[in-house]
């Protein structure tokens, strides 16, 4: 995506009454809703007694975190804002660690980890996060590869490190 496309689109939730507290809500707001949808199909595992489940629905995500962070701090691509030079409607004081969007991974890991549990939780989480990943390439903090790869490897990431691990 080029400088105009973010300038375009910056310029569009700008001038929205509330556009950038509206964009940055949407984030916060998805994040803590997948962090709740995540605990409570952890909640009910272990009231289940399914602990074997429960442990593998806490191990996914764990390794697949640190498998991604580990690829992004060597890969450290650039961010938007620093490669043309403008400032983010989501505040970002960090450079560089762009590809794979990690917030993006995340929900999708989580989505394809909860999925053998509880199916209509996961279709929430993977909605949720095609959700942030668009507010994440408005708010100028990725690249729209950045949070498409973030969702294909959340996905395989999720489903292999579950078969995997079962």
């Amino acid at each position: 995506m080029r400088k105009e496309a973010y300038e375009r689109i910056f310029a569009c939730i700008q001038k929205t009454r509330y556009g950038v507290k509206i964009i940055n809500g949407i984030s916060t707001a998805i994040t803590y809703v997948t962090a709740v949808l995540y605990f409570s199909v952890l909640f009910w595992l272990v009231w289940q007694e399914s602990y074997r489940d429960a442990c593998v629905t806490i191990a996914v995500p764990a390794v697949s975190f640190i498998l991604v962070s580990v690829f992004r701090a060597k890969l450290n691509a650039r961010r938007p804002y620093e490669v043309y030079q403008f400032q983010p409607l989501i505040p970002k004081d960090k450079c560089g660690n762009s590809f794979p969007s990690r917030h993006v991974f995340s929900i999708f890991v989580i989505g394809t980890t909860i999925a053998w549990q509880c199916m209509w939780a996961a279709v929430i989480v993977w909605a949720l996060g095609i959700v942030l990943a668009v507010t994440r390439v408005a708010g100028g903090v990725h690249f729209p590869k950045d949070v498409i790869a973030g969702m294909c490897i959340g996905i395989i990431l999720g489903a292999a490190c579950r078969f995997f691990l079962y």
